[in-house]
């Protein structure tokens, strides 16, 4: 079945949703989702919420679906979720494959050209991510 994204209005209806795509897996939608939300407002409705395997779906659907369309919106997307609480804890608990998904993402995007990050911009990001 597949799932319907709504923009979510709260934290709750955000980490309901988050969590179904984590269950499924389901990427695609996880990449809908963050395509209609606002990346300021990705640290609020993410909440005390954010754990390894929310985070890795996050940077696998910018990856695979966002970064190659909007490449300055998979940015600010990665710049936010740094922003996020827990984010600190769950970024020392990810495991060397993980970073590696980490890093495939940062790749892709500076590769890539967009008016809303700069190459200097992408790297202070890179060692928020700890890369």
């Amino acid at each position: 079945e597949k799932l319907r994204v709504l923009e979510p209005s709260n934290a709750y209806d955000f980490g309901q949703f988050i969590n179904a795509v984590n269950a499924s897996k389901d990427k695609a939608a996880c990449a809908d989702l963050l395509t209609i939300t606002d990346p300021k407002k990705l640290p609020v409705l993410l909440s005390n919420k954010l754990e390894g395997e929310i985070l890795l779906i996050l940077i696998q659907s910018l990856e695979h679906y966002v970064a190659g369309k909007d490449p300055g919106l998979a940015y600010q997307h990665l710049f936010y979720l740094s922003k996020a609480e827990r984010f600190k804890v769950v970024l020392a608990l990810l495991s060397k494959n993980e970073k590696e998904e980490v890093q495939k993402l940062f790749d892709l995007l500076s590769e890539s050209q967009s008016d809303q990050y700069s190459l200097e911009d992408l790297e202070s990001l890179k060692k928020v991510y700890e890369l």
